[in-house]
């Protein structure tokens, strides 16, 4: 048997964050309005990403959020090339509507990839970085700073960037629309640090869940 171990809940925390990047870049061409608030969809799904990121850099190490930003990177270039293929495929005669809403759903992703592939790529990286340099300073100590500063700060520069890329030219006010999604981010990373606390516990217990590799 190979001398290897996988742990569960590592992977589990790595499919978790795909998931939640590649289909943030599917709902991002929507845009919807929450009471005075113009937010794409897609920014629910996609502020999970920084939680799970925090959460792995907490029980893993940086090294290993960093490997996780790398995963994502790949995800969503494999997805956009499985979207791309999917449209070019021929469509049967019975189902030629499908194609219109289709490319009407995915059409437009191009743009839209391009725009979350620049935000992630600097987001992903200082969240990873203002975590490690909080993490080495306070040690097991104040969890919820760490959390919440590298998530702000993350938040704020892939919203701007995102929003830039994606949306200039076709918003009246891209402030407006950087705003309202960096407010209601805020929120949700509010939110969500009881979840990182419940979730980091076991880091603090040093009991590590990890099972062998099939030989």
């Amino acid at each position: 048997m190979a001398d290897q171990f996988i742990d569960r809940n590592l992977v589990l925390f790595n499919v978790l964050f795909a998931t939640s990047i590649v289909i943030a870049n599917v709902l991002a061409g929507k845009v919807v309005m929450i009471g005075s608030f113009v937010i794409p969809a897609a920014v629910v799904m996609y502020a999970f990403s920084f939680l799970f990121t925090d959460i792995i850099h907490e029980k893993y190490g940086k090294a290993e959020a960093k490997r996780t930003v790398q995963y994502g990177f790949i995800a969503q270039i494999f997805a956009s090339i499985m979207i791309y293929l999917g449209m070019l495929l021929p469509v049967a005669p019975f189902a030629a509507d499908t194609q219109a809403a289709y490319e009407i759903l995915l059409g437009q992703n191009y743009r839209f990839v391009l725009a979350s592939l620049a935000a992630y790529l600097v987001s992903q990286h200082v969240d990873v970085y203002i975590f490690s340099a909080l993490k080495k300073r306070t040690s097991n100590r104040h969890k919820w700073l760490r959390n919440n500063v590298s998530t702000f700060t993350s938040q704020l520069l892939d919203t701007s960037i995102f929003i830039t890329i994606a949306f200039a030219g076709t918003v009246p006010n891209l402030w407006v629309m950087i705003l309202s999604q960096f407010v209601i981010k805020m929120a949700l990373a509010l939110l969500d640090t009881p979840v990182f606390y419940f979730l980091t516990r076991m880091n603090e217990s040093k009991v590590n869940h990890q099972k062998p590799l099939d030989a």
